[in-house]
């Protein structure tokens, strides 16, 4: 069974600090603002400043969507759902996202902050540079970061926007039960495809 929710919509402050309060709060469209140009930028270079052929860009940029969304579900599953022991480590799961659970309907604590998407961006970035050789990680890179703003971008949805396609409305259903069924289970967001690969979507369809 999932935590004490509440239904307030405004969570409690996280930080006594003013600045890192302000920066733990973000609006949805802001990781837009950002990453849109990342991904611009990404393909500009492949195909202009490189000469890549389009399909071989197409191709990496599928398979860098495709490859985000097993991450959205090892981040998910194993980051964001692991249980310290530790009182800090409690704390800092809070932080990332048990406040996420205890106060679903906080708008503002929905999309992943800049603060801690763009480190991961770095992060990720460099990691497909080491991997994959002569810059073809650009393209990858570029489907990578757009599977994370679909993923952001659903996620915001599926708590606040008004849905009527079956497909966003399954999809919003599979995450709702995330959240007020059972929270070891149904951890991917804008895929239950994983789920359905590594069996942690619940036999019963009750549940």
């Amino acid at each position: 069974m999932p935590s004490i929710i509440s239904n307030e919509e405004l969570t409690p402050r996280l930080f006594r600090n003013n600045i890192m309060e302000f920066f733990s709060r973000v609006s949805w469209y802001v990781p837009l603002l950002i990453y849109i140009p990342v991904i611009a930028t990404s393909i500009y270079f492949s195909i202009v400043y490189h000469n890549f052929n389009v399909l071989n860009v197409a191709i990496l940029f599928a398979f860098g969507i495709f490859f985000w969304t097993l991450v959205e579900y090892i981040l998910h599953r194993f980051v964001f759902h692991y249980h310290p022991k530790s009182e800090f480590g409690k704390r800092i799961h809070f932080i990332f996202h048990g406040v996420h659970h205890s106060y679903p309907r906080d708008p503002l604590r929905l999309v992943m902050p800049p603060s801690v998407s763009i480190p991961l961006a770095f992060m990720f970035y460099f990691l497909f540079k080491w991997l994959i050789p002569n810059n073809l990680h650009l393209p990858f890179f570029s489907g990578f970061v757009l599977g994370y703003l679909v993923y952001d971008i659903t996620h915001y949805a599926v708590h606040h926007f008004p849905i009527k396609n079956k497909l966003f409305l399954k999809i919003k259903s599979h995450h709702m039960r995330h959240h007020y069924s059972d929270e070891n289970s149904r951890f991917g967001v804008s895929s239950p495809l994983w789920d359905i690969v590594f069996g942690t979507l619940p036999k019963s369809k009750s549940n």
